[in-house]
């Protein structure tokens, strides 16, 4: 199964780190949220990605064009003009980077990969957020709800503080600090999509946008699903989200990557 990513987007709400590289190459740990996001799909065997990019590509590409090196011991012989990888660390990825434009759509930039992808259901979600979502699980229910779509639905992570009101109240019972969910958040699309490639026929042009016109016809013709995601999820929209997740991985409590982790000792065995 192949994996599509958005990553071509100008990041425009995290210009502090997006004016001088691509959003998805923003790094988290010393690696790009790209590289996180990759990371989740290995770790349930899906390896084959591509890379939808725009904006500032070619930093992307030539992320991947040097990740080989960058990640192996070699011995460069200068006279020959040669390079020996002695031990390859890299992942058993297959990477294909695609130039989807500067100013295409969400919608546009999927449907410009529609040759790569091929006949068969297709996994895709955005460059810039991660989660400890299962992906095997998202996969078999996408597979029983026979739809053309499913998303993985979210409670939005609390960025104030919350409490309860009702029309009469003056005084306020009880009150949480950013919570990191609430039962009371609105379900909202966190990604991690699993599609067919019959998808691409709600999506006419560069200028659409995957989450407006191809969503909501697809809903009205009953082909949208939602996988029901509690653990966590947060997306890197802004500069603190990217100092909250930094933060979270220093403190070894990054709970994407645990799963990445525990999922790699579990494929070990």
């Amino acid at each position: 199964m192949k994996a599509v990513i958005l990553a071509g987007g100008y990041g425009t709400r995290i210009s502090e780190e997006s004016g001088i590289r691509p959003k998805p190459m923003v790094e988290i740990g010393g690696k790009p949220i790209l590289w996180h996001v990759m990371k989740i799909y290995s770790a349930y065997g899906i390896n084959d990605f591509i890379i939808c990019c725009g904006y500032k590509g070619y930093m992307i590409k030539e992320y991947f064009a040097n990740y080989c090196m960058n990640n192996s011991d070699v011995t460069f012989d200068m006279r020959s003009n040669k390079m020996e990888i002695h031990r390859n660390h890299t992942e058993p990825w297959q990477v294909t980077l695609v130039h989807t434009g500067f100013s295409a759509m969400t919608g546009g930039r999927l449907k410009r990969v529609r040759d790569y992808i091929g006949n068969e259901t297709f996994c895709m979600t955005y460059g810039d957020g991660v989660s400890d979502v299962n992906i095997s699980d998202l996969v078999d229910f996408h597979r029983k709800q026979k739809t053309l779509a499913t998303l993985t639905a979210v409670k939005q992570p609390g960025r104030f503080g919350i409490f309860n009101l009702s029309a009469e109240d003056t005084h306020i019972k009880s009150f949480q600090e950013k919570p990191s969910v609430h039962k009371d958040m609105p379900w909202i699309n966190g990604g991690y999509f699993v599609l067919e490639p019959g998808v691409m026929d709600y999506i006419e042009g560069d200028d659409v946008t995957w989450e407006r016109e191809p969503l909501e016809n697809l809903a009205k013709d009953g082909q949208l699903a939602a996988f029901r995601h509690t653990g966590f999820w947060h997306p890197m929209d802004t500069l603190r989200d990217r100092n909250y997740l930094e933060d979270m991985w220093h403190a070894g409590k990054a709970p994407w990557y645990d799963l990445v982790h525990q999922q790699e000792m579990s494929n070990h065995k």
